[in-house]
Formats: C-alpha cells, sequence, structure tokens
C-alpha cells in the first residue's frame, strides 16, 4: 500500500521561497500520477500541480511561472519548489498519487505566507 509523507512547509515572507516534498512509499510508485494539492481555511481542496510517471505536468492557473513540480522516481520523492509566494498561497498542502483505482492521500503540511 502506497504510504505518503509531506514535509518542508512553514512560514515564510511574500516573494519568499519553500520547497515541499513528499515521499512515497510502496510498489509501483513510478505508475502513479503524482500531485499537490492545497485547501485554505474556509475553502475547498484545489490542485496546485501534478505530474505523471513519465514526467507531463500541469499546473494551476494561479501557480504558473511561480511553482515547479518534479519528481525522484530513484527516490521516490516529489517535490513541489514554491517561488514568488503570495499570501494567498497559505494553506495546507497535500500530497496526492493516483492510480485508478487507487487514490491515497497524504496528511498535509502547513505553509504560512505573512509579513
Amino acid at each position: 500500500q502506497v504510504q505518503l509523507v509531506e514535509s518542508g512547509g512553514g512560514l515564510v515572507q511574500p516573494e519568499g521561497s519553500l520547497r515541499l516534498s513528499c515521499a512515497a512509499s510502496g510498489s509501483g510508485l513510478t505508475m502513479y500520477t503524482m500531485g499537490w494539492y492545497r485547501q485554505a481555511p474556509g475553502k475547498e481542496r484545489e490542485l496546485v500541480a501534478r505530474i505523471t510517471g513519465g514526467g507531463s505536468t500541469n499546473y494551476a492557473d494561479f501557480v504558473k511561472g511561480r511553482f515547479a513540480i518534479s519528481r525522484d522516481n530513484a527516490k521516490n520523492v516529489v517535490y513541489l519548489q514554491m517561488n514568488r509566494l503570495k499570501v494567498e498561497d497559505t494553506a495546507v498542502y497535500y500530497c496526492n498519487a493516483r492510480l485508478s483505482p487507487f487514490d491515497v492521500w497524504g496528511k498535509g503540511t502547513l505553509v504560512t505566507v505573512s509579513s
């Protein structure tokens, strides 16, 4: 069974950077599409970025040009590099692994953008 553990969240000032990591364990991970989602207080969870096993990526419009998702299949780690952070990026960020019918979530890591 796939398990996901996020790390790298914290407090950062506006225009700062953070890199989130998602350590995955389990079998067949290279076949999974990996994604980062976020949920701000009082809002629904939303897609931030995802990457297929082959390395194809897509991003939410609100992070294009600022965030970058990548994966290291040898280490079973997925990264989210977040640059030029905004106050509105404050949220709990969740890692997701998806390969139908499996849909696995981590517990999340909190990112707070504040001066």
